[in-house]
């Protein structure tokens, strides 16, 4: 038997022509490029609505700039950083107070 190529068939996916382009309703000081090094010997996979700023430690990057940014990618999508590689991504503010509570600890200043 052969499976039915009909796009009116059960879990056919039906899209339309053109192209999408994610996030288009952001201006320009929501948007960020940054260059990221993997400085570890493991891979690290980041996906597409992690804090940056609160990825794996072993990644490079100008931490205090991305504050309240997330990489610019598709949902449920990620992006892998190979061990000793350096990688140009594209992020994008988080909405609202563009803060993110409870994914990594920061320690309190004592004055």
């Amino acid at each position: 038997m052969h499976a039915s190529t009909s796009p009116d068939a059960p879990g056919a996916i039906r899209v339309r022509p053109g192209t999408i382009e994610i996030n288009a309703d952001r201006a320009p000081h929501e948007r960020l490029r940054v260059v990221v090094v993997n400085t570890g010997d493991r891979p690290v996979q980041i996906g597409s609505h992690l804090h940056l700023p609160d990825a794996n430690a072993a990644l490079e990057f100008d931490r205090a700039a991305t504050e309240g940014f997330r990489l610019d990618i598709p949902s449920g999508t990620s992006v892998r950083f190979e061990p000793g590689v350096s990688r140009e991504v594209d992020l994008v503010a988080l909405r609202g107070r563009r803060l993110v509570p409870g994914l990594q600890i920061k320690e309190a200043q004592h004055g």
